[in-house]
């Protein structure tokens, strides 16, 4: 049996290697699974044959990985994928001729057709009950089942995707279309795997939560922008860069449009006759709307007759001071209704120790969304104080020092 092995050994090689020259030499292309686009385009024709200089991008031999590995070299991503890659042609994606890839396709068509005719049946059933005549004092009875079915419609549509492979690659390349659930779906869990995570480790430790309001659930993915530069939460910012308002994009994952109240607090602000600190509320405004597709806010083009309440005022900290915690908030107002800006801007005209906790009560704000970022003495903030009249700039702040306990002598007789 060893000899057998040993004389179909070269035979087997072969036949490998030409069916490997024959894939090569097919014009046939498929999709990748990420947003690279395909490799075997982008590369030169080399002179030497594949077998001795292997692409590590395209590498499917187990013998050839081996070989790159020898060499120091590791191939990219998946064999599968670089299967696909190495196929350049005209073959759609859902047509590779890969037997298992077709058959799981078969699966996955008929569980998407199922669950049509699910999401067909409970349009059906929500038709029928919004066309029953409402009952006397029965109307939150019906409320509530209509809000429960269409939720259920929701995530029938999310089930309907959800295994689709042209879908996930669209979501990957960033291509997906945030109207559609299944992509809102997909945005929200990718954010909650870890930049909710961070955000909330952030507002924690640094206690945002509770110092400026009670509680907070983020439920939007808040981004914030001072020129080009994206800030991560808790991240320093130089005074000449927050001197003017930044840019914030708020991804909302839900359909429909909302409309939201932004504050951005800084509750570091020294108060050296109290021996404490104040707040300042350095924005404010009303009436932004945001939505699924609909998610750049420039706080600086905001309507001044309409949204904007208290202009930006730049950040500064004093020399001497601890860092400034300024922290931003996205506060949904009640059913989306807007707000009587007149109203509020009558009412709220001082910064210093305006706070968002009152805001929250008096006009029934729902924080949805968070961020924040630091300030401290830096090499440009004497500049932005004088640019914005700042009276103290001059002032240098210095800690306290704690007087020790007097020296109390203990009795030896008393110790065992």
């Amino acid at each position: 049996m060893a000899h057998c092995e040993r004389a179909s050994k070269p035979l087997l090689q072969c036949l490998r290697n030409s069916y490997t020259r024959s894939i090569a030499g097919s014009h046939i292309q498929s999709r990748g699974f990420q947003s690279t686009s395909a490799v075997a385009d982008a590369q030169p024709e080399s002179s030497q044959p594949f077998h001795k200089s292997p692409d590590p991008s395209l590498v499917t031999s187990p013998r050839l990985e081996r070989k790159l590995m020898r060499q120091g070299t590791t191939p990219v991503g998946s064999r599968r994928r670089r299967a696909a890659l190495q196929n350049p042609g005209s073959l759609p994606f859902e047509q590779l001729p890969y037997q298992c890839f077709q058959e799981a396709r078969k699966v996955l068509l008929g569980d998407r057709v199922q669950k049509l005719e699910e999401i067909e049946s409970m349009r059906q059933k929500i038709a029928r009950l919004e066309a029953q005549p409402v009952e006397a004092g029965g109307e939150n009875s019906r409320k509530s089942r209509l809000t429960a079915m269409q939720l259920h419609l929701e995530n029938l549509k999310v089930l309907a995707d959800i295994n689709d492979p042209l879908v996930k690659r669209k979501f990957e390349d960033g291509l997906g279309d945030m109207s559609k659930p299944i992509y809102r779906y997909l945005a929200d869990r990718k954010w909650r795997e870890y930049r909710r995570k961070i955000l909330v480790q952030r507002i924690t430790q640094m206690n945002v939560i509770p110092d400026v309001l009670a509680h907070c659930d983020p439920v939007v993915d808040t981004k914030i922008y001072f020129g080009k530069r994206q800030v991560q939460p808790g991240d320093y910012v130089l005074a000449k860069d927050s001197a003017t308002a930044p840019k914030l994009d708020i991804q909302l994952f839900e359909r429909g449009e909302k409309l939201v109240t932004i504050a951005v607090v800084d509750p570091d602000v020294p108060n050296v006759e109290a021996d404490g600190f104040d707040f300042k509320m350095h924005y404010l405004a009303v009436n932004v709307p945001i939505s699924a597709v609909s998610t750049k806010v420039d706080l600086a083009q905001l309507s001044t007759d309409s949204q904007v309440v208290l202009p930006w005022a730049a950040p500064v900290a004093q020399k001497g001071s601890p860092y400034h915690r300024l922290s931003l908030f996205v506060m949904e107002q009640k059913d989306s209704q807007p707000l009587d800006f007149a109203a509020v801007k009558a009412k709220e005209t001082e910064r210093e120790n305006l706070l968002l906790r009152a805001l929250q009560v008096r006009y029934h704000l729902k924080p949805i969304g968070a961020h924040l970022f630091r300030s401290q003495w830096d090499e440009t903030t004497l500049e932005v104080m004088k640019q914005i009249g700042f009276s103290e700039a001059d002032v240098e702040l210095r800690r306290k020092k704690v007087e020790p306990l007097p020296y109390k002598r203990r009795n030896p007789s008393t110790f065992r």
